[in-house]
């Protein structure tokens, strides 16, 4: 694990991608299990190490929307206008794929998802690698999603080749994905851009619906994500020693969390909490649900899918 502090340790990471390893980075929502995109036997590694199921896409991070475009066979007006508005940013964009995009990095399907990261970090490895990289949140599958390389090296060890540090991730949850790839845009995964955001930007947007079966359209649709090893459960506690995350009022637990009013400040403080108390030994985490408002959406999404409820 190393924190960049000179062109030449990202030269070592952008080599390390380009030679088909693992190399771990900070992006602004959460850190990345990275390899190139292009390489099916690299990105392969990915899968084995998260122990992810081959239905689970990965997104592709790139440095700029001029990179995006030479992966996607169209690039509709929606999304040059999101691209403009919202890129650098936490926002994944999902089009029909070029052939040079293997199948393994879209679980199959004729579309990928495509992003260009804020973190600088991030950015100037891309830079560097010169290669598309496709990149997850860098945590075991279905796990709690990591906002520091304390978190990355405590999941997944020895079994990545690097570890950029960056310290702690700014935005906290994982990207809102939208797919461009129809004939109507449909929101895919919430995250901190809302659905009003988008709307705001190219019109209405549909909310997708998980398919039962197949292959998933977006990351993050799997209903079990996101889970401490710690139970959780939304709206009570339950009997044993345990922790309560609290908006409004608290109730009596053995560790009472307040937790911030305003969703940018709670996304950015949720995994980092969750993973303080996961250590902690407790035998369950409650958490009063924030607001069901499209600011809070990611937000809630991610509750939802890591409650034992």
């Amino acid at each position: 694990m190393i924190s960049p502090s000179n062109p030449e340790e990202i030269r070592r990471a952008a080599t390390l991608i380009r030679q088909g390893k693992l190399v771990v980075f900070p992006t602004e929502t959460v850190y990345g299990l990275g390899a190139n995109a292009l390489d099916a036997a690299a990105v392969g590694r990915i899968f084995r190490v998260k122990g992810r199921p081959s239905t689970s896409p990965l997104i592709v991070h790139v440095q700029s929307s001029e990179a995006a475009r030479q992966w996607t066979t169209s690039w509709p007006p929606a999304a040059e206008a999101l691209a403009s508005k919202l890129w650098p940013g936490p926002l994944t964009l999902v089009l029909p794929k070029r052939d040079s995009i293997p199948d393994i990095v879209t679980a199959g399907l004729p579309t990928v998802g495509l992003r260009v990261p804020s973190n600088p970090l991030a950015l100037a490895l891309l830079r560097e690698a010169k290669v598309p990289v496709a990149a997850p949140s860098a945590n075991r599958f279905t796990e709690l999603s990591p906002t520091t390389a304390g978190h990355v090296l405590q999941s997944l060890g020895n079994d990545v080749d690097l570890i950029l540090d960056g310290g702690p991730t700014q935005v906290g949850i994982e990207s809102t994905v939208v797919s461009l790839a129809g004939p109507i845009p449909l929101l895919l995964r919430p995250g901190m851009i809302s659905k009003t955001q988008l709307e705001e930007v190219i019109g209405a947007v549909a909310l997708a619906v998980t398919p039962a079966n197949g292959s998933h359209p977006a990351p993050g649709m799997h209903p079990k994500h996101y889970s401490p090893h710690t139970a959780l459960f939304l709206y009570v506690p339950r009997e044993g020693r345990g922790a309560y995350l609290w908006l409004t009022r608290p109730l009596a637990a053995a560790s009472s969390v307040q937790m911030p009013a305003d969703p940018k400040p709670y996304a950015a403080a949720l995994y980092e909490t969750l993973h303080a108390l996961d250590d902690k030994g407790f035998d369950w985490i409650a958490v009063e649900p924030p607001p069901d408002t499209p600011e809070w959406a990611g937000i809630l999404d991610r509750l939802k899918r890591a409650s034992a409820t």
